[in-house]
């Protein structure tokens, strides 16, 4: 059986991130999937199913409006008055 080529699986998984998220930058990607931690050290393998990890939570985020995000965004500024009323 042959030794899998972790190399060109980076490769490939990072050309499918570029295809699904184009205005992530790969340091953007790869910095993502590793969470940040050191470089240096981390083997082909290791990175490789970091990278598969990261694409499979990517696919798994959900999408969402505007009008979702400013509806979240202003009852955020407004959880003071949310509690407020909760003790009356």
């Amino acid at each position: 059986m042959a030794k899998p080529n972790y190399y060109r699986q980076i490769i490939q998984t990072l050309g499918r991130l570029y295809k699904a998220h184009p205005f992530y930058n790969m340091g953007q990607h790869i910095s993502t999937a590793v969470d940040g931690s050191e470089l240096w050290g981390v083997s082909d393998k290791e990175l490789f199913l970091s990278l598969q990890k990261y694409e499979a939570n990517l696919d798994m985020d959900v999408n969402h409006n505007e009008e979702e995000i400013e509806a979240i965004i202003k009852d955020g500024m407004n959880l003071e008055r949310l509690f407020e009323e909760e003790e009356d």
